[in-house]
């Protein structure tokens, strides 16, 4: 956000006439304008039908060629160089290189589908997000989520360790309280993860788990039941 405040007080200082483009969601729109084409993951994923470069090399390229006076003038100038290329696109802007071009061609022109306030918005999020630092910290995640259990992974991404822990209660019961009371019946477990559960356990303050049916699929229940499963040998142990 500290571009994004940078840039709010440059264009104050500037006067009025530049419509500011705070009130526009970047990710939003970089996610509805350019995703179509582009990877837009950090680290990213390449495919071989892909359309487009991945939107960090995208903005890592702009980033490491833009001309600039000092690095403090290098944004705004990568900024104005994405509004004006993306509706006005020609290889003799472009700074893919020459394989790069001749692989996905030069980008047809998005003048009829993005305004310019939007591509400023898409602009500023593109180059505060994809950044080595962010990259970084990406793939140092990544790096840690290869190496959890699946199950692990998988109530890290629904949200499960906000609510509960391996071995501690938190606002609901540990994994292994859980595991030790369904350790002989893997269907009602399964079924209290779909269906959700209330005033199942006592000294938990009324807290009600939401009801995940719909929203996980039947393999990684499977695989998130195995895992909580195990938890009652830790407790064991």
């Amino acid at each position: 956000m500290k571009i994004i405040l940078g840039f709010v007080l440059i264009f104050f200082f500037a006067g009025c006439e530049k419509k500011h483009t705070s009130n526009l969601d970047g990710k939003k729109l970089l996610e509805e304008k350019c995703s179509a084409c582009h990877n837009l993951d950090l680290p990213p994923k390449t495919f071989t039908d892909e359309k487009a470069p991945p939107m960090m090399a995208v903005a890592f390229h702009i980033k490491d060629f833009i001309k600039a006076g000092s690095e403090s003038d290098k944004i705004p100038k990568a900024i104005d160089f994405v509004k004006d290329y993306v509706v006005n696109p020609n290889a003799s802007k472009s700074f893919c290189d020459k394989k790069s071009l001749e692989s996905y061609g030069v980008m047809p022109s998005q003048k009829a589908n993005v305004t310019q306030n939007e591509l400023e918005a898409i602009a500023e999020y593109m180059f505060e997000h994809y950044t080595l630092k962010n990259l970084t910290k990406a793939q140092a995640i990544e790096n840690r989520l290869r190496k959890m259990p699946a199950g692990e992974r998988l109530a890290l991404k629904y949200n499960c360790l906000s609510c509960h822990k391996k071995e501690k209660d938190v606002v609901g019961p540990s994994f292994a309280k859980i595991a030790a009371r369904y350790s002989d019946d893997v269907v009602y477990l399964k079924k209290s993860i779909e269906d959700g559960s209330a005033k199942r356990w006592k000294d938990y303050r009324g807290a009600v788990m939401p009801s995940f049916r719909n929203k996980i699929s039947d393999k990684e229940l499977d695989v998130l039941v195995e895992w909580i499963s195990k938890m009652k040998r830790i407790k064991e142990i």
